[in-house]
């Protein structure tokens, strides 16, 4: 476990300065001029009521992000507390609000663009729409080619900009006037009516913080970090947004600053024109033009870090709903040679070049829509946590909880909410059909798909007794179709692994909200018709009905659904596969039959040939389970990939310890490491041991595997005459490990050529 220890690196400034980065571009280059505006010099109060805002929401996502740090976004913690119907809201919402937030930033890099490069209008586009469009095409094109901003250059780009912006507050500050501050009409020229409604303007500066629970698994001490770094951000920023824009407001009257650049305005202003340094030493001039020009180059880098953040971090969320099927993977496929999702980054890049010509010219519109869409977000993972904690789930066990529970998160919910009123009509409309998209989505689509229940519905359905009518149908009502989730089918044939096999069906279906179908395949001689065999089928009905009643205690364990199949073949093992697809099953469980399989496959030699296995396949060899931990060799690929959901199962239904293998050539120690610390996480099993071993693969597995309770191997890529003539992995490990072996694999479209020779 000292290697995993090792693997969390990412230290408390690091993690802060994630938050900081994101937030610290729009507040304070963007929108002073423009908030200034609507309210006055009173705009400073303003940003601290945003603040504080997000202060309270800041406490409920560093909880859940302290309960789950293996998981990361608010979407995350919705679609399993509230059901994939609230799921599919918060999904769009982060997503669409991320497209939003990335068109505001975009303009903003155009605002300063044209301070520093003359730039022409075009049709119906202004100078900086063409500068905004020029940016979010570079940013698209940067995370389309897996270009990424490192942990490094943040922490680097963050001290940059809170140095020139420390420089900036100096110089303000000696050339600050509380008369120009206050101006003719006083502090609120509007009133103080006028206060909410630009916060609901300046809210989208408070967008940032969130995004350190998406890295909580990588952070030292997680459960004293992640708070601290999450807290400490909203609170450093919110203090650097009332210094600066009070030292604005008292450098340049309100009714004059900027609206384009008013950082780099102020600048000018504040800094003297020349230097005149001391003796026969030649005077400095253009330092007050200079100032201006760093301003300006600190602006760009802040909202070019902003916006390429934001496009990253749509193309997780869409990589999250495709796990839970809420969308289809078609958007998540991965580009051949740059290993990005591409549709996922050119639909989101798309969205944000229609949102800057469609609205640039009016950046209120793009900052209120990309809050209003993350408040909805805010005040949903807010009811998340209550449901978290009254639902009492036994895996939620956060290291930090919020003061004054239920207090803080029901005042976080309202807030956020709250504050929605306060936007202007289109915001909320444009917003709201997002919302009304992803309800209509979730129900055409989305519903017939996910397996995932929410713990709302099952704390509900628990209690349907206790509780109305009207609510359990309503949550009945808004419920996945079908069995509320995927079909397990086991097949059953020996009654000396159908204990195992049932526990392996049962703790998949739990954790996934499904159901098991014990089939047993009888097999009946080809001499014999099947009518024949039904009609006298009295010692066969005692046999299965053995088997098929153990089969459903055992499953009882598991509190699952359980369905129960004779199936009469002339066929047997061939039977499995048409059961399969004729019972919609998407998974198999098995045992293991090594004559019956085709080079270490759960295939028979005809079927090799011509089709494809109709969904993923379990294959255990190994009578009796006794798991207490399991060990998941992998080299990545598809079948790895359930292998992972294999182990994340066992895991949280049956608290077995897990721990990943990586076997790696000589020398290639760190980048092995590297690898299986990426794949941990991105399969949330960033908690599990990490094992990097050298050497031959078979042999690794061999003497790692003989000390755990079950091995999870996936197959491999290689097909049927290559892995006849050269060996298979899967079949030589599985004939001389000891310890019982679960092979996976899950289906894959291969041409002929693939079936024959396997991939290149």
């Amino acid at each position: 476990m000292s290697d995993e220890e090792l693997a969390k690196d990412l230290g408390l400034v690091s993690a802060m300065t994630i938050g900081i980065g994101t937030m610290i571009g729009a507040g304070i280059f963007v929108l002073p001029g423009v908030a200034a505006n609507t309210a006055g010099p009173v705009v400073v109060v303003s940003f601290v009521v945003g603040g504080l805002i997000a202060m309270v929401n800041a406490l409920s996502v560093s909880e859940l992000g302290t309960a789950m740090p293996k998981a990361g976004g608010g979407y995350f913690y919705i679609n399993k507390a509230l059901g994939p119907m609230f799921g599919s809201i918060a999904g769009m919402g982060d997503w669409m609000g991320l497209a939003f937030a990335s068109a505001f930033y975009c303009i903003g890099f155009g605002q300063y663009l044209a301070e520093f490069v003359p730039l022409p209008e075009i049709a119906f586009l202004s100078p900086i729409q063409i500068g905004a469009l020029f940016a979010g095409l570079i940013f698209v094109a940067v995370n389309y080619i897996g270009a990424k901003e490192t942990g490094g250059v943040q922490t680097v780009i963050v001290f940059i900009l809170l140095s020139i912006l420390t420089v900036f507050a100096i110089a303000g500050f000696a050339s600050f006037d509380y008369a120009t501050l206050a101006g003719e009409d006083g502090l609120a020229p509007f009133g103080t009516n006028a206060i909410l409604p630009a916060t609901a303007l300046v809210f989208v500066s408070f967008l940032g913080y969130a995004k350190i629970a998406t890295v909580a698994e990588e952070l030292k001490n997680p459960g004293r970090n992640l708070p601290i770094a999450i807290i400490g951000s909203v609170g450093i920023v919110t203090v650097i947004y009332a210094i600066l824009v009070t030292t604005m407001l008292g450098v340049i009257p309100w009714p004059d600053l900027s609206l384009d650049a008013p950082v780099a305005q102020a600048a000018e202003v504040s800094f003297p024109a020349s230097i005149s340094l001391p003796g026969p030493l030649p005077t400095i001039g253009g330092v007050a033009a200079a100032a201006g020009a760093v301003m300006t180059v600190g602006a760009l880098l802040a909202t070019a870090s902003s916006a390429n953040a934001s496009i990253l971090a749509s193309a997780r969320i869409n990589f999250a709903m495709g796990r839970d099927k809420i969308v289809t993977n078609w958007l998540n496929e991965i580009h051949p040679n740059y290993a990005t999702p591409y549709r996922s980054i050119l639909v989101t890049g798309a969205l944000i070049i229609v949102f800057i010509a469609a609205l640039g010219r009016d950046i209120e519109i793009l900052a209120k829509a990309a809050s209003v869409l993350h408040l909805i977000v805010y005040a949903l993972m807010n009811v998340a946590l209550i449901v978290f904690r009254e639902a009492d789930v036994p895996e939620y066990d956060p290291d930090f909880t919020v003061p004054l529970y239920p207090i803080t998160p029901i005042l976080g919910a309202v807030l956020s909410l709250g504050l929605v009123a306060f936007m202007d009509a289109i915001e909320i409309a444009l917003s709201g059909g997002f919302v009304v998209a992803a309800l209509v989505w979730y129900f055409l689509y989305a519903r017939n798909k996910t397996p995932q229940q929410g713990v709302l519905s099952e704390y509900i359905r628990s209690r349907e007794d206790e509780l109305p009518d009207q609510v359990v149908g309503a949550a009945d009502a808004v419920a996945p179709d079908g069995n509320d989730g995927p079909t397990i089918m086991v097949a059953l044939s020996n009654p000396r692994t159908e204990s195992s096999l049932i526990t392996l069906a049962g703790a998949l279906a739990k954790h996934e909200g499904g159901r098991v179908l014990a089939t047993h395949i009888v097999t009946v001689p080809d001499q014999t018709s099947l009518e024949t065999a039904s009609e006298n089928r009295e010692q066969l009905d005692t046999a299965s009905e053995k088997l098929l009643t153990a089969a459903k205690a055992d499953a009882g364990e598991f509190d699952v659904p359980i369905e129960t199949k004779t199936i009469l073949s002339h066929r047997g093992f061939e039977e499995v596969f048409d059961a399969a697809r004729s019972n919609d099953a998407d998974t198999v469980v098995m045992g293991y039959g090594g004559a019956r399989f085709a080079g270490g496959r759960a295939e028979g030699t005809l079927d090799e040939l011509t089709h494809d296995l109709p969904c993923d396949f379990l294959v255990l060899d190994g009578q009796d389970l006794d798991l207490s931990d399991v060990l998941v060799p992998t080299a990545g690929g598809r079948s790895s990939d359930l292998s992972a959901e294999i182990a994340r199962a066992l895991r949280d239904t049956l608290g077995v310890d897990v721990s990943l293998l990586h076997v790696v050539d000589e020398g290639e120690e760190a980048s092995g490491r590297e690898f299986l610390t990426e794949w941990g996480t991105d399969h949330q099993l960033g908690d599990a041991e990490m094992l990097v071993e050298t050497g031959d693969v078979e042999t690794a597995i061999e003497q790692m595997g003989e000390g755990y309770s079950l091995v999870i191997i996936g197959a491999t890529e290689r097909g049927l005459l290559s892995r006849i003539v050269r060996g298979s992995l899967v079949f030589d490990t599985i004939d001389r490990l000891e310890t019982p072996v679960l092979l996976t694999e899950r289906p894959t479209a291969r041409s002929l050529w693939e079936r024959l020779f396997g991939r290149r």
